[in-house]
């Protein structure tokens, strides 16, 4: 393999001139600038990314930190911070941090050792503070999620007002017994989307039965538990809201079968195509990660520019045949 001083040889310059070129410095003579670029095109020359990432200090990639990379809305996120940063030359550094908070700090030490450009994170821990000597030098944008004790950047869809949509349409339709189906996984975006289906049940007149919520819904046999448990009641409802995609694709089976109504907050592939075809609050997590990733390269870029730290992406309903809409 060419090293850079073959280059500089063959065009008659120095390694370091062959560096500059290679940078595009715009002080480069045109001809000189043509010489070394006619030699690394003959010599096939592949520059050291690895050394030149030593000396800068900095790698050329961009984090992603994520709790599940499986799970469809996260999925999403990767994604697009991934062609966000593929335009501009940059790869991506891709984690799962799983839903044990206690993991999440060793997993982003790790990651952040690597002198990122930039980091985008769906954090599962209540406490950030940690993070704010890497700030310093690490644009930290978080999506999903806002940071708690943390001056940074977020990039949040409006759960609250998505989980209060979703509610109403239920009991629009005259159901007076929903029940809210959440996971483990999910625990700053499940408490806005409860508080959004508590405040749909006062307005219309009903109070909280706290036995219509369950949080163990984030498996197949913890659906099926849950929803076994809430067709056991007395009362039991004949309504479901479903706090994530995860949760839907899992309590799907059980819910169809029961013929409970329901509408899951977020969309998930197939989910038109499924009898009956699921309404949803339409997310675009798509957008939170093009966001995130726009928004950390611009930190890096220009670090003492000044930016509105907090976005809440609005959120809308697709009426579709599993809420009982024809």
């Amino acid at each position: 393999m060419a090293t850079m001083q073959d280059v500089a040889d063959r065009a008659g310059v120095s390694a370091k001139t062959v560096s500059r070129v290679f940078n595009d410095d715009p002080h480069v003579l045109p001809e000189t600038r043509e010489r070394v670029s006619e030699a690394m095109r003959t010599l096939n020359y592949v520059p050291n990314v690895l050394a030149r990432t030593f000396r800068a200090g900095r790698s050329s990639s961009v984090g992603v930190a994520v709790p599940d990379v499986v799970d469809p809305f996260f999925a999403a996120v990767v994604r697009a911070v991934e062609r966000v940063c593929s335009a501009s030359g940059i790869t991506t550094l891709v984690t799962s941090i799983g839903d044990d908070p206690a993991r999440e700090k060793p997993v982003l030490e790790a990651l952040l050792r690597t002198q990122l450009m930039g980091l985008v994170l769906a954090p599962v821990a209540a406490d950030h503070a940690w993070l704010a000597p890497w700030t310093e030098h690490t644009p930290i944008e978080f999506v999903d999620r806002a940071p708690i004790d943390l001056d940074a950047d977020s990039f949040v869809e409006d759960d609250r007002h998505g989980s209060y949509l979703a509610t109403r349409h239920l009991l629009e339709h005259g159901h007076t017994r929903v029940a809210f189906l959440a996971d483990q996984t999910h625990p700053p975006s499940s408490r806005r989307r409860l508080a959004g289906y508590t405040e749909a049940l006062a307005d219309a007149g009903l109070p909280l039965d706290e036995r219509l919520i369950a949080f163990d819904a984030g498996s197949d046999d913890g659906a099926a538990r849950e929803l076994e448990r809430l067709r056991r009641l007395t009362d039991a409802p004949t309504a479901a809201f479903s706090s994530n995609a995860r949760v839907t694709m899992h309590a799907f089976s059980a819910l169809k079968r029961a013929g409970t109504a329901f509408v899951g907050f977020g969309d998930f592939p197939m989910a038109d195509r499924l009898t009956p075809s699921v309404s949803v609050i339409d997310q675009d997590p798509a957008r939170l990660g093009r966001l995130a990733a726009t928004r950390a390269l611009e930190r890096f870029n220009a670090p003492k520019a000044r930016y509105e730290a907090s976005t809440v992406v609005p959120v809308g309903l697709t009426v579709r045949r599993s809420c009982g809409c024809p």
